[in-house]
């Protein structure tokens, strides 16, 4: 039996799901959001050093609790959202945001505030259906979603786990100064990891850092002329963006797009 979405349930889900204006502009002023909590997160210290830290903390975590409640509220599976790991992440972050006193001492929760920019990209990825700028340009997109989060993650695991420590890293732009030197392998020398999880977390970062800044050049320097579209009958992802059947088995596709002007 279908499941008909009813009241203030088939509300939120046109909001967060459907198409038209007003969730349209929902979505950017989500994203608009979660950048800047992205952006407070990098500037704030961890450590709250003032009352007008607590009360931002405070209506942050209050706003990703709505919208976390919301999107539980409108899914299908409940199971299945609540053991994702983004979810799981919005959730300690909220504890984080909310109960500050009671996380204090456990630094390595507070890196998933870091999480919080893999919801804000996806969104940007999904607008390439809206928006034919981001159609044409889904690879490089991709890969910068992923540097960036990549990035946020590891300053935040560097400063975690330094700050207190290492003698060169106080604040957090301390940390990610380091982890882009090394992720970009200029390694100036004035920043250094201390410890053997240090110098650990240290080839992570150079290792998998540089795959994914060498794959973002990569998609820069080639032409994207392909689209991502899985056919029905062989399962061939990539076609060509005018492609009416596939080149494998000659199954007719229908690949959605609003064109390229």
């Amino acid at each position: 039996m279908k499941h008909e979405r009813k009241g203030l349930n088939r509300i939120l889900f046109w909001l967060y799901e459907g198409h038209g204006d007003w969730p349209f502009r929902f979505r950017w002023a989500m994203l608009v959001f979660d950048f800047v909590t992205i952006a407070y997160f990098l500037w704030a210290p961890f450590e709250q050093r003032g009352q007008h830290h607590v009360w931002i903390d405070y209506a942050i975590g209050i706003v990703i609790a709505l919208d976390l409640i919301a999107r539980f509220y409108i899914a299908r599976h409940k199971w299945n959202f609540v053991i994702r790991p983004l979810n799981i992440a919005d959730l300690v972050v909220v504890v984080t945001m909310l109960a500050p006193l009671l996380v204090s001492n456990f630094a390595f929760l507070r890196v998933l505030r870091a999480v919080r920019a893999i919801r804000a990209f996806t969104f940007m990825k999904r607008i390439k259906v809206l928006t034919p700028f981001f159609q044409r340009h889904e690879r490089v997109i991709d890969k910068v979603t992923n540097l960036v989060v990549f990035v946020f993650i590891m300053a935040a695991l560097v400063y975690a786990t330094q700050v207190g420590n290492n003698p060169s890293i106080h604040t957090y732009l301390d940390a990610l100064y380091f982890t882009v030197t090394s992720l970009t392998t200029t390694g100036y020398g004035d920043v250094l990891m201390i410890g053997k999880w240090g110098r650990i977390l240290s080839i992570v970062i150079m290792v998998l850092g540089l795959s994914l800044f060498l794959q973002l050049l990569k998609a820069i320097v080639e032409p994207n002329d392909k689209v991502e579209h899985e056919c029905e009958e062989c399962g061939l992802m990539l076609h060509d963006r005018d492609a009416v059947h596939c080149k494998h088995c000659g199954h007719v596709v229908h690949i959605p797009t609003r064109g390229l002007v």
